[in-house]
């Protein structure tokens, strides 16, 4: 019980901040046939709960697959999207169909003893994706596989208004009546863009863009994805990645790649300061900057177990708030989880390096570098030639980093005076 309700007061900031916003959600037809899809539907269910505008999107590749196969068809493709003649439209409309059916059926439960207890959802669908053909490409025709021309802003952000689930679909449909088979993910990142929705969140197989060395990449921005893009050549989690880019250069704040396939993987991504996919965003997830005085609250929830455990001096609110200007903070998602201080020295040309701290959560991340980088840069900007730093516990840290072992007598004598023997810190210097 105390783990849950620990959880719950750390996601009421993200229960706050994303009522009433615009969230476009991309689920592939591989995440509709997976188990773990009632779960998915019961997250969609939750975040509607909490004021959130969702737009569902979904996808049906293997459906569509599975009827080719049915019918003796076979499927043909070029430069990976598939080529949509007639029989294979037919395939294309009875795969959605029954797709879209099925998730409004989902969405309709009203099941006691269930997470969709007293929901009673709408869910609305139409003709709210106008398309157009692709043609012909290389020599290639495309025959009914078309691209999204527009999405009907005005039609889906009254359905929203009125509170229902959009549902789009991969079709669209032209002025002259003609049906497009739509890729899903065309769908979803244009309905992000057009309604300017703050989130597009886009399920794929794996928990999100994984590295050449099999480790989760949790944070990207827009510019750096085409090195991933290259690197991964041809397959879903490059269109996912691609989809999720393009939306953030089109204005989307924020563009998330989350699993399918892990339970409550929705939710750890939107209500947890480090989520659980990766995130594609224009502005910087986590942030070196100068302290404001906003920011003392922070920085007593951090520094406070430090000062506890003897490794940092005390400092009262008092000291911190006289003092702020001297600290610069790492700030990731509204959380102060860095911190370090320059005092310069009376009398001298010298700097202290004070109070630098990192969250237990957060180390080993490289935010002591980034900071200990800030402090010298702001050293010598204000014209200090050496920095020095005292501590009890860290000494190693600091001589790896350029630190020379140094004393009393080496400190100005207007900090010399200050020392305090009784704590015994150990001395640094360095030359800046």
């Amino acid at each position: 019980m105390p783990e849950y309700v620990n959880w719950l007061r750390h996601a009421s900031p993200y229960i706050n901040a994303h009522r009433d916003c615009t969230f476009v959600v991309m689920l592939p037809g591989d995440g509709v046939e997976h188990s773990n899809f009632g779960n998915i539907v019961h997250d969609l269910v939750l975040l509607h709960s909490l004021g959130v505008r969702l737009v569902l999107v979904h996808g049906s590749r293997p459906q569509i697959e599975a009827r080719l196969a049915a019918r003796g068809l076979t499927p043909h493709y070029h430069h990976g999207m598939r080529i949509t003649d007639a029989a294979t439209l037919e395939c294309v409309i009875d795969a959605v169909g029954q797709l879209r059916i099925a998730i409004e059926a989902r969405l309709s439960m009203d099941m006691a003893s269930s997470p969709m207890q007293g929901s009673r959802l709408r869910v609305a669908s139409g003709n709210l994706v106008t398309a157009r053909p692709i043609g012909v490409l290389e020599g290639v025709d495309y025959h009914h596989t078309g691209e999204v021309r527009r999405v009907d802003r005005k039609g889906i952000n009254r359905l929203l208004d009125e509170r229902s689930i959009v549902l789009l679909s991969p079709l669209g449909y032209s002025p002259t009546g003609e049906i497009f088979n739509l890729a899903c993910e065309d769908v979803a990142t244009r309905a992000a863009i057009d309604l300017g929705a703050d989130k597009l969140l886009l399920f794929g197989a794996e928990e999100g863009l994984i590295d050449e060395h099999g480790r989760l990449v949790r944070e990207l921005r827009p510019q750096q994805v085409p090195a991933h893009l290259q690197r991964l050549g041809s397959n879903y989690q490059a269109e996912l990645l691609d989809a999720a880019a393009e939306a953030c250069r089109g204005g989307v704040a924020r563009s998330h790649i989350v699993s399918y396939a892990e339970d409550g993987a929705l939710l750890t991504e939107l209500f947890t300061r480090d989520g659980g996919g990766t995130l594609v965003a224009q502005e910087q997830f986590e942030v070196v900057r100068e302290a404001a005085i906003e920011d003392v609250g922070g920085l007593l929830d951090l520094i406070s177990p430090l000062e506890e455990q003897g490794i940092l001096v005390r400092r009262s609110r008092e000291v911190l708030e006289r003092e702020i200007e001297q600290f610069s903070v790492v700030e990731r998602e509204g959380m102060i989880i860095a911190c370090a201080a320059l005092y310069q020295i009376a009398d001298s040309d010298a700097g202290e390096l004070a109070c630098l701290a990192v969250n237990p959560e957060y180390r080993h991340g490289g935010r002591g570098d980034e900071l200990l980088e800030r402090i010298e840069t702001r050293a010598r900007a204000q014209g200090l030639k050496t920095l020095f730093v005292l501590t009890t516990r860290t000494a190693h840290w600091f001589r790896e980093r350029g630190f020379a072992p140094s004393s009393v007598e080496r400190l100005p004598s207007a900090r010399a005076s200050l020392y305090n023997y009784q704590r015994n810190s150990k001395i640094f210097e360095k030359a800046l």
